[in-house]
C-alpha cells in the first residue's frame, strides 16, 4: 500500500517528511515492512532515487526492529552512515532512502510488552490466545553465516559492498521462505530460519526442505562474485538443530511470524561456528540426523562426529560433511 497519513496508535511508528508536512505511518500491525518504488511494497515512495525494491524493516517479538537494506542502488543510510548489514533501530534514528527521510521512533511503553505482543498474535493452528508467546514446539533451526566476511569488507568498496550483502540477504530470504520458513534474525553476516514441526505433518519432508534451502543457498551465495566485483567468491557456512524450544508467533494467522528461545537454538549457532574448524561446510545434530536416515541418510554423506561446543559441559554428538555432499544426497531424492 502507499503511504498515507494515519493517526498514531500504540507500538512504533515511522514519520515521513514531506513538502506537505508530516506523516505518520504505525508499524504496529505487522512485523515485516517492505520499502521501494514497486507497488508490490509495504511502503511504496515514489522517489526516483529510490530502488523498486529497496530496504526492509523487520519487527522482532522482543520490540527490536531491523533495518536491512536489499541491495539498493542507491543505498539506505542511517543516521547518515549508509547500511551494509542488518542493523537495529533505536528511538529517534533517522533512515534515508534515496531522497526521501524517514524517522523511526519507539515509544519506551512500547518496546515488546507481553500484552502488546498478544495483540500483534492471533490463533493459528493448535495456538491459543492465553499460550501465544509460550508454546513449546519441535522446531530445527538453521544458522547460515558468509565465510570470511570482515576479510572481504577490508578489500571493497563500501558501496559495492552494501549492494552485494543486501542482494545477498534478499536472496536468502526469498530462497528461506520458498520452503516454507522465514528469516527468524539477522545478524550482521548470518540469517537465522525456523521449521516448526506441525505434530500432523511429515516431518522428513520438512527436513528435505531445510537441506534444499540450504544448499540453494550455497549456490546463490557462490555466484554473487558473477554480478559483483567481489575480491573472491563467497561462501557459507551452516549449522541445524533440531529440538523443542519455546516458541511465541508475532504475526497474523495467515502470515505467522515466530520467534525461537532455548537450547536448540544457542546449539545451532554453535554448530555452524564448529563448521570452520572441522573445515567442512554444514554441521546438524543428533536429533536432525536421525530424521535424515529415514529418508536414506548415512554416514557417506554426513559423517559422525562428537564436538566439544563452547558453553556446554559434555561433548555432543554431530554429524557434517560439504555441500558436494549434500548435493550428492538431495540428488538421491
Amino acid at each position: 500500500m502507499a503511504c498515507s497519513p494515519v493517526t498514531f496508535q500504540l507500538g512504533p511508528y515511522l514519520v515521513l517528511k514531506t513538502d506537505s508536512g508530516s506523516r505518520q505511518l504505525s508499524l504496529f500491525n505487522h512485523t515485516c515492512w517492505t520499502v521501494g518504488r514497486s507497488d508490490d511494497n509495504s511502503l511504496v515512495l515514489p522517489d526516483r532515487w529510490i530502488s523498486r525494491n529497496h530496504a526492509m524493516l523487520q519487527g522482532m517479538v522482543n520490540g527490536e526492529f531491523y533495518l536491512i537494506d536489499l541491495g539498493s542502488r542507491n543505498g539506505t543510510f542511517l543516521n547518515g552512515r549508509r547500511v551494509s548489514v542488518p542493523v537495529t533501530l533505536h528511538d529517534g534514528d533517522r533512515i534515508t532512502f534515496g531522497q526521501t527521510e524517514l524517522q523511526f521512533f519507539c515509544p519506551p511503553s512500547s518496546a515488546g510488552t507481553e500484552a502488546q505482543a498478544s495483540q500483534l498474535a492471533p490463533p493459528n493452528r493448535d495456538l491459543t490466545a492465553t499460550a501465544m508467546l509460550h508454546v513449546r514446539r519441535l522446531i530445527s533451526v538453521m544458522v547460515v553465516d558468509i565465510r570470511d566476511f570482515t576479510v572481504m569488507t577490508r578489500q571493497i568498496d563500501e558501496r559495492i559492498l552494501s549492494e552485494a550483502i543486501g542482494t545477498w540477504f534478499r536472496r536468502a530470504g526469498e530462497i528461506i521462505s520458498q520452503y516454507d520458513s522465514w528469516v527468524d534474525k539477522y545478524i550482521g553476516d548470518a540469517v537465522m530460519a525456523v521449521w516448526i514441526h506441525d505434530p500432523d505433518h511429515d516431518i522428513q519432508a520438512d527436513m528435505l526442505d531445510l537441506m534444499r534451502a540450504v544448499s540453494d543457498l550455497a549456490t546463490m551465495t557462490s555466484q554473487l562474485h558473477q554480478q559483483f566485483p567481489l575480491p573472491f567468491p563467497l561462501r557459507i557456512g551452516a549449522g541445524v538443530n533440531t529440538g523443542y524450544a519455546m516458541v511465541g508467533n508475532a504475526g497474523s494467522g495467515t502470515h505467522p511470524d515466530y520467534t525461537a528461545l532455548g537450547d536448540t537454538v544457542n546449539a545451532a549457532f554453535r554448530l555452524e561456528t564448529a563448521t570452520k574448524a572441522l573445515a567442512i561446510d554444514l554441521a546438524m545434530g543428533e536429533t536432525t540426523y536421525e530424521c535424515l536416515q529415514e529418508v536414506g541418510a548415512s554416514e557417506p554423506f554426513f559423517k559422525r562426529r562428537t564436538l566439544v561446543l563452547k558453553g556446554y559441559d559434555s561433548p555432543i554428538t554431530a554429524h557434517g560433511g560439504t555441500f558436494s555432499d549434500l548435493t550428492r544426497f538431495l540428488i538421491s531424492h
